[in-house]
């Protein structure tokens, strides 16, 4: 794989290591549903698009195409990733941390497009693991106890969650997508860097002894504000295990922290990713029905614990990559979306770090229906 979300194995087997220790009916009828997913018709089933898919119109034909004919109905696109924005904005004070990996061309155009084709857009926003913002405002940073900047294992700058000005400056990118045309906000990297003993001790500039886990949640509350009242959703990514670990993680998500602060959680629930005997799974990755309904069957039990009984109110990311065996396939997919709705959820997010997924369609009907149980 190409991208650092293969960071996850080593994040979960470190989280594993150091955390473990520690319905209301709806309708079963399937009714065909308008693939424009809005705040009234919230069932989102969508495809992964990165940075440089988006860039390419050949390959957005491509992807519209594919949801032209099946019941992914959204595009979850990077418009801020790791590499910078992947948009040209017009406010300087957002400009300046643009980065150099170029931007989508005639971004308006593309939005009309996917509106056109009944496709929600949606605006995936990496947030804390910011190098490029942590380049250009190096005041903005997690710092060593000697004061010099903080650096994960790749070298890696991250900005610090307790800065104010970041929380507005991602909260301003947020905005602006917004009024660009997209119809929800989906944050990513929502979280603070493992703490690796191998590493030096992480300080936070303004910390004043505030929790981790409540930084991370007034973050979002704020954000979840100011989205909803332009009438678009806020969602955030986190771990796969918080549905399962009953307290906060060491990088500060925990379930029922996260869950009121937002309109949906995406926890990353792939199976390749769990430990050996997850579940009684002695190979997970060989399992994906087992791992992901034991997984999202746990969110729903906490969230209705917390009155939360939405169906569409958490929506995993679905393994659409191969990591080690078996090879991923159609099946496999259809395995993991089949323990989605058995577990009471509506909604998903194919994961293919190379948006690639011709191998998966087969996977997917045609029709957006409810199908939870």
């Amino acid at each position: 794989m190409t991208r650092a979300r293969l960071a996850l194995i080593s994040a979960f087997a470190f989280v594993v290591s150091s955390t473990l220790a520690a319905q209301t009916a709806s309708p079963t009828a399937a009714a065909a549903l308008s693939k424009g997913a809005t705040l009234d018709t919230p069932i989102v089933r969508g495809l992964y698009v990165n940075r440089w898919a988006s860039q390419s119109p050949k390959r957005m034909a491509q992807l519209i195409a594919m949801c032209d004919r099946t019941e992914a109905n959204a595009l979850v696109i990077d418009m801020k990733d790791e590499f910078g924005l992947n948009y040209a904005s017009s406010t300087p004070s957002i400009s300046r941390n643009a980065g150099n990996s170029g931007t989508i061309r005639n971004l308006s155009a593309l939005l009309d497009t996917l509106k056109a084709h009944k496709i929600l857009a949606i605006a995936r926003i990496v947030v804390f693991k910011d190098s490029v913002t942590a380049r250009v405002n190096p005041e903005w940073t997690i710092r060593k106890q000697d004061g010099s900047i903080w650096r994960d294992h790749k070298g890696l700058a991250w900005v610090n969650p307790h800065h104010k000005e970041l929380w507005a400056y991602n909260i301003g990118v947020a905005e602006e997508l917004v009024k660009l045309g997209f119809r929800e906000i989906q944050f990513d990297y929502i979280r603070f860097p493992e703490p690796y003993k191998s590493l030096p001790v992480q300080v936070f500039p303004g910390a004043d002894n505030t929790p981790k886990p409540q930084v991370i949640a007034a973050f979002l509350k704020e954000a979840k504000g100011r989205m909803n009242a332009l009438g678009v959703r806020v969602t955030a990514d986190i771990f796969g295990l918080v549905t399962t670990i009953p307290g906060a993680l060491e990088v500060a998500q925990q379930w029922e922290t996260l869950a009121p602060v937002t309109d949906v959680l995406l926890p990353m629930v792939y199976p390749s990713h769990y430990p050996h005997g997850a579940f009684g799974a002695a190979r997970p990755n060989a399992e994906p029905y087992l791992i992901v309904h034991s997984a999202i069957k746990r969110a729903r039990e906490r969230n209705l614990k917390l009155g939360i009984t939405g169906r569409t109110a958490v929506r995993p990311w679905i393994q659409a990559f191969t990591l080690g065996k078996p090879e991923y396939g159609a099946n496999e997919v259809k395995e993991q979306l089949r323990a989605v709705y058995d577990a009471g959820y509506e909604g998903w997010v194919l994961w293919s770090p190379g948006s690639k997924y011709e191998p998966f369609l087969a996977a997917l009907s045609a029709e957006t229906t409810r199908k939870a149980k």
